[in-house]
């Protein structure tokens, strides 16, 4: 009996162990990012909470719910990639640029201003864009059009198909050498991501509150049954010589 109850004591300590949040799945974020991932799990059923500390914010959440959580926030493209600012990009440090440095300095500054532009819009999960410019060429040389490639990842809220006249005409006003006239040379891509399979919020939710309250019933079974095999035992010599 004793080693019946020792047995299930340690079961019942294993299954409290297990529901306990004790995998970090992100670290580092600022508060805005981590409570955007936070809401996004939450919502998906995941239960998760945040640590603040000297590094960052840090997501936890349970061991079984990892793969899970990875593939929720994959779909979201979380947490989001930080933009570069124009003054950052052009912020002077140490020696002079080159001029091929500035220019490539400008391209990328100027594309993460588009793609930061472009994550505006309501159902744009994940913005890219490449931006072409023309090289300076020698008199006489036929000079290469701008041109620009845009990647879209969006959710099911998103019309691709009336939002893109839009896209192209934001971004044929916002570089250098192209226009209007010239949106053919905007080539825009929409990919609709794809998110895992809801499950149901009270399963998903719940089930580590449920194994925590059958682990600390189990627990209190446990203590009650060896109580009252102490008090038999230690009422046993009492009865003996009350018999006698």
């Amino acid at each position: 009996m004793r080693y019946l109850a020792i047995g299930l004591f340690i079961l019942a300590l294993a299954s409290l162990a297990g529901c306990k949040e004790d995998t970090t799945l992100l670290t580092g974020l600022n508060d805005a990012d981590a409570n955007e991932v936070l809401a996004t799990l939450q919502d998906d059923g995941i239960p998760a909470h945040k640590k603040v500390s000297k590094d960052g914010v840090s997501i936890g959440i349970g061991e079984a719910d990892l793969s899970r959580a990875t593939a929720v926030l994959n779909a979201k493209g979380l947490p989001r990639r930080r933009q570069t600012k124009l003054g950052e990009v052009f912020k002077k440090e140490g020696l002079v640029s080159s001029p091929l440095e500035e220019r490539a300095r400008y391209i990328y500054a100027l594309s993460q201003e588009l793609e930061f532009t472009l994550m505006q819009i309501d159902g744009v999960i994940l913005s890219r864009v490449h931006v072409v410019l023309p090289e300076k060429v020698a008199p006489g040389e036929p000079v290469t059009p701008s041109s620009a490639a845009v990647f879209i990842k969006h959710d099911r809220s998103l019309d691709a198909d009336l939002i893109l006249p839009r896209i192209r005409q934001l971004v044929a006003r916002s570089i250098p050498g192209l226009g209007v006239a010239v949106q053919d040379k905007i080539s825009v891509v929409f990919v609709q991501g794809t998110m895992p399979a809801k499950r149901a919020a009270d399963t998903a939710g719940n089930t580590g509150l449920v194994m925590q309250v059958l682990g600390i019933g189990l627990i209190l079974l446990i203590v009650a049954g060896l109580g009252g095999l102490y008090y038999r035992r230690a009422d046993l010599p009492f009865l003996r010589k009350s018999a006698a």
